[in-house]
């Protein structure tokens, strides 16, 4: 199989290539390189318009290997557009629930209700018509239009900007809009008319296995090692060059899980910004004791059996890291506040499983729930 490859790599003479020439001539080691190792995934066995749109939304931000349980838990439970505009809230968030990113389930569910008024409960097959959609920016509306439908349009995302800063030794800051639009052009000048889709995939596929994002690439294993010219220059692990990110912001709660009668507290969040709509354990803002907090969520101590300190928490946001105290409270008698709208409601277990959406965030005190804590006491 190397031979192979190597009787693909294209030989460059005295003059070297413009950059077009020399995407247009990794064309045909790429295709081949990606019908002998694309990876089976439950999403192209049926490159389906609906289906393409869903995993590709799924797969932003979040690795490949964690995406597969959930499309194919969401795909079996809306197996069509129109099923997905019908689907109610909190069951849509709670197929979501651990993907993160939750406003990508938002438009979804917006996107369908749009198609189905609009196309007919159909995708639109077309780039344009695509990019008007919630949540469908150029990346994902290249990544349908290609795949599903076969027009030559590009599918630029991080693997893409990656590979291809790579193979023209580009130095220009991949994050920023203009050099990815400057690179959509790029593509789009050379792709193949009749096997775009599959163009974009083999292009995303490298990036993902082969030109990886974290450590050195694999550059033994690609077809296009002759081609690239940051391999050629020695400098692979100066490229892509991207704007260093500002630091995020700390924010710091202390988190309490009310329990009584084997039911624990939740809440809603607020309907817009972070986590929107979501239930959460009630929490205070800030390191607090645990008699402050319950003072605060306006529990009467005479209500209270015990209280545990539980673990820390910490969960990274893209912009925002939270940093947690944890607080077991067991109860005696439910507050008066249980079942008034806008405070907390107390259910069961088995329902925080299958009904209340429950972000990742709240993980570690998740695990805790109906278990004697080891820690020390408050």
């Amino acid at each position: 199989m190397r031979y192979l490859y190597d009787r693909l790599q294209v030989l460059e003479g005295e003059q070297e290539f413009s950059p077009e020439e020399r995407l247009k001539r990794m064309e045909k080691p790429l295709l081949f390189w990606y019908q002998q190792h694309a990876r089976i995934l439950p999403w192209r066995e049926r490159p389906e318009p609906y289906r393409v749109w869903v995993s590709e939304i799924m797969l932003q931000q979040t690795r490949v290997e964690a995406v597969k349980p959930y499309f194919q838990r969401f795909i079996q439970e809306f197996p069509t557009v129109k099923a997905l505009a019908e689907a109610e809230d909190d069951r849509l968030m709670k197929l979501w629930e651990g993907l993160g990113y939750y406003n990508r389930a938002r438009n979804l569910k917006k996107a369908a209700g749009i198609a189905c008024q609009q196309y007919g409960g159909n995708l639109p097959d077309s780039y344009e018509e695509l990019k008007k959609l919630p949540g469908i920016g150029s990346y994902t509306a290249g990544a349908v239009a290609s795949i599903a439908y076969g027009i030559p349009v590009p599918a630029v995302d991080g693997n893409v900007l990656r590979v291809i800063s790579r193979v023209l030794a580009s130095r220009k800051d991949i994050l920023k809009p203009a050099v990815k639009r400057e690179m959509e052009k790029l593509l789009e000048a050379v792709m193949p008319g009749d096997k775009a889709g599959e163009y974009n995939q083999a292009l995303m596929e490298i990036g993902a296995v082969v030109c990886i994002p974290n450590g050195l690439p694999k550059c033994e294993e690609c077809p296009m090692e002759s081609l690239c010219l940051a391999r050629k220059q020695g400098v692979i692990g100066e490229i892509p060059v991207k704007t260093p990110k500002k630091a995020r912001k700390i924010e710091e709660k202390t988190i309490f899980l009310l329990e009584i009668n084997g039911k624990v507290a939740l809440r809603r969040r607020q309907d817009k910004g972070l986590l929107a709509s979501l239930y959460e354990f009630p929490s205070v803002e800030g390191y607090v004791t645990g008699e402050e907090g319950i003072k605060v969520l306006g529990i009467p101590m005479k209500l209270v059996d015990k209280m545990d300190r539980l673990p820390d928490g910490k969960h990274i946001f893209s912009h925002v890291e939270w940093h947690m105290k944890g607080i077991r409270v067991s109860l005696n008698t439910l507050p008066e506040w249980n079942g008034k709208e806008g405070f907390p409601i107390f259910v069961e277990q088995e329902k925080l499983e299958t009904e209340y959406p429950l972000p990742n965030a709240f993980s570690v005190y998740r695990r805790t729930i109906g278990k004697k804590s080891s820690q020390y006491a408050v």
